[in-house]
């Protein structure tokens, strides 16, 4: 989990503005089409100092931090290959997340492009508000599922880590940077459910909000009203060869289980390039002894 300590023109902290659930949003869906995505939340985007995490006193950790910077050389020349990241990317991620973790199992859960420029059936567009992808009872369920499926009869596991490997893999410095919410600083009872709801077009208008049957057991995510005591962090100038690793939930609460992020438009740096992204979910699990 070293630190990467790296050259950067960027300044220490960028004020910008975090996209936040208001008090008043009662209906919280995220319509996920091929190229688009659509919140019903109502949100509003508040002034936040995003911290220059190279330049931090400490080293960011999983286990304080709920997030941290390492590095991996990744065998994949174009990330746009779908089919080479399918084959060859689940293992290079397993092989980080049991490094990092110290876990014995990871079983994939797929790979996401995100570009700030141009998006289709297979590239989205950042996304631009606080979130983490999961809540409790979204990853319970998973973890179990997808163990179950992975190691059928298995002695089952102690713990388990929902995670994302980020890395970005156009020229720095990019326009929408990745932030990163410091475990500390939010509140273990802060956030509510954002239901994501998989569509092939988004519906419009008052289809948005009519009742979906079952949607009490959709995946859902986890959003966040505005705190002025959430601490964000970023890694600027990231360069291919550097991964984040991000806790979506880590079902030991004992340490930082969870950290909240999201895409911030950094307007501090001129000529910044189109932020091109990949993300790989992931459940990290530690085997129960036999």
């Amino acid at each position: 989990m070293g630190r990467i300590d790296a050259i950067t023109s960027a300044i220490n902290a960028v004020e910008t503005r975090i996209g936040y659930l208001v008090p008043t949003s009662r209906v919280n869906r995220r319509f996920w089409a091929p190229g688009a995505e659509l919140n019903t939340g109502i949100y509003e985007s508040y002034p936040v100092t995003v911290r220059n995490a190279r330049t931090a006193p400490e080293p960011f950790t999983l286990d304080r931090h709920g997030f941290c910077l390492s590095t991996h050389r990744s065998g994949i020349a174009d990330f746009h290959d779908a089919e080479a990241v399918n084959r060859l990317y689940p293992d290079e991620v397993a092989q980080v997340a049991k490094a990092l973790t110290g876990c014995d199992l990871v079983v994939p859960m797929g790979a996401q492009i995100r570009s700030s420029g141009q998006t289709g059936p297979t590239v989205q567009p950042p996304a631009a508000e606080a979130h983490v992808d999961f809540t409790t009872k979204t990853a319970r369920r998973i973890a179990q599922v997808l163990y179950e499926r992975a190691v059928p009869g298995g002695p089952g596991f102690d713990r388990f880590i929902c995670f994302s490997l980020w890395r970005t893999f156009s020229p720095p410095p990019q326009d929408w940077p990745l932030a990163l919410c410091e475990y500390g600083s939010v509140g273990d009872e802060e956030g509510v459910p954002n239901t994501k709801v998989d569509v092939d077009v988004i519906p419009e208008g008052d289809a948005l909000f009519a009742p979906i049957e079952g949607e009490e057991d959709m995946a859902a995510a986890t959003i966040f009203r505005h705190n002025p005591a959430h601490l964000w962090w970023y890694f600027p100038d990231m360069v291919r060869d550097e991964i984040v690793f991000i806790k979506f939930h880590d079902s030991d609460h004992d340490r930082a289980w969870r950290a909240p992020h999201t895409a911030f438009h950094d307007t501090s740096r001129p000529g910044a390039h189109v932020r091109e992204s990949l993300e790989f979910r992931a459940i990290a699990y530690f085997s129960r002894a036999g």
